[in-house]
């Protein structure tokens, strides 16, 4: 399991909707590559999703609060549970555990990934600050 924890200084509710707006989630998760399915993201709907090096699988929000939003997504081989939990005091806190065989071979190249996907979630929420 992997874990880390950031202040991103933003509202939580900038935080959310980055984090639910899942089509948009490979513009800041290079990990994924297309994402297709609903706009509005709902609790178990599946959005067909497409990984780095190119394989297929899907990605479904299983969890779905005011502090804690949880994704689950996987390919072939390799299947990942992720968690974001938004404290009160703004502190982000992402740790997400993978399985499968897939996961095994690629455990090492996912060392420091939770730290590198909560820069890339403050950046993206800065981004679309600056847009609004």
């Amino acid at each position: 399991m992997e874990q880390a924890t950031e202040a991103v200084p933003a509202d939580p509710t900038a935080i959310r909707h980055v984090l639910l707006d899942a089509l948009a989630l490979p513009e800041w998760n290079e990990a994924f590559l297309t994402i297709d399915g609903p706009e509005q993201a709902e609790l178990g709907t599946r959005y067909a999703l497409r990984v780095r090096p190119g394989l297929a699988g899907e990605l479904q929000y299983t969890a779905v609060a005011a502090d804690r939003i949880e994704i689950t997504w996987q390919v072939p081989g390799f299947r990942e549970v992720g968690i974001w939990t938004i404290g009160p005091d703004r502190q982000i806190t992402h740790t997400f555990e993978q399985s499968g065989p897939l996961a095994t071979v690629l455990r090492p190249a996912y060392r420091n990934v939770a730290t590198i996907r909560l820069a890339r979630l403050a950046n993206r929420v800065r981004q679309l600050a600056h847009t609004a």
